[in-house]
């Protein structure tokens, strides 16, 4: 009898390993992904705290791959390749080709491009939100952690914490709302900014 309690302990228990929770936990970034994927786009408030690159409050509207965000300090557009940074101290505007991990760090919906591939999962709740742990499982890559905040009813991102050379970022992020958004919002147009200087970076 002892033997056979101890046979299903050990069953229980390979069944518990087996990679549940993760599919669960791919299962809800799957559909927080599907309300930030909005074909026309989102638009929603976000404060950022970062000890690599400081504090900041805006706003950031987001299509597919594409996203504008606008602060006091900077306003940022990318059209799915290019990145333009507008300062607004210095009235300049920056031309780059930006990489993933400096893209998850300026567009904190970026993770919806990433999470899929190379990132294992494991995920906890509470009565309103899920918590998702995303680890990479690729040493190549610079996002080493992220944990994505869920609500529970609607499936919105509410916070974003990212983990980039051993420094955390941490997006809060409120009033998520679909609005319909035209391609040329996530391209700058230096009609806006006459007087703006373009370095071009590339």
């Amino acid at each position: 009898m002892k033997k056979i309690a101890l046979v299903l302990s050990l069953v229980i228990c390979q069944l518990a390993a087996l990679p549940v929770g993760a599919q669960t936990a791919k299962q809800v970034l799957d559909r927080c992904a599907a309300v930030v994927s909005a074909r026309d786009g989102v638009q929603a408030d976000f404060a950022m705290n970062s000890a690599q690159f400081g504090d900041a409050t805006g706003q950031i509207m987001v299509k597919g791959k594409m996203f504008m965000a606008s602060t006091s300090v900077a306003s940022l557009w990318f059209d799915g390749r290019t990145l333009w940074t507008y300062m607004t101290k210095n009235n300049e505007v920056n031309v780059t080709t930006p990489s993933e991990a400096q893209l998850q760090v300026l567009n904190p919906y970026n993770f919806i491009n990433m999470y899929k591939k190379n990132f294992k999962y494991t995920m906890t709740q509470t009565s309103t939100a899920y918590n998702v742990h995303l680890t990479s499982t690729d040493n190549t890559r610079k996002v080493k952690e992220m944990f994505i905040t869920m609500d529970k009813k609607t499936y919105h991102p509410t916070e974003v914490k990212v983990l980039q050379n051993q420094k955390w970022t941490t997006f809060t992020i409120s009033n998520l709302k679909t609005v319909k958004l035209d391609d040329a919002t996530f391209r700058f147009n230096s009609k806006d900014f006459p007087s703006a200087e373009v370095i071009d970076l590339r």
